[in-house]
């Protein structure tokens, strides 16, 4: 499973489970949020680490872009468009409102 596929597993879940859902949101509070996150990925059986958030979406982004236009496509990175980790925490916020 990719890191896309585990976000999306944990998202799903906390959907379903309120407890879960704040104990993630809660680690946006602690002093190093990212490293707080993975833990608690851990924790839940998901080998999730600081690197592979951070390698996963400008991976997922080079890909796409070596795939457009025979890799031909220069168009400009959009502010947090290869940034899992914030993208994931988007999602479940908006879901909470």
């Amino acid at each position: 499973m990719n890191i896309a596929e585990i976000l999306d597993e944990i998202k799903g879940k906390a959907g379903k489970n309120p407890e879960l859902k704040k104990r993630i949101l809660q680690t946006r509070r602690e002093p190093n949020p990212l490293t707080a996150f993975c833990v608690l990925c851990r924790e839940l059986g998901y080998p999730v680490y600081e690197m592979d958030l951070a390698c996963a979406g400008e991976s997922f982004y080079a890909e796409i872009k070596r795939s457009t236009n025979g890799g031909g496509e220069n168009s400009p990175l959009l502010k947090g468009e290869d940034d899992f980790y914030e993208m994931f925490f988007a999602e479940l916020e908006r879901e909470e409102r």
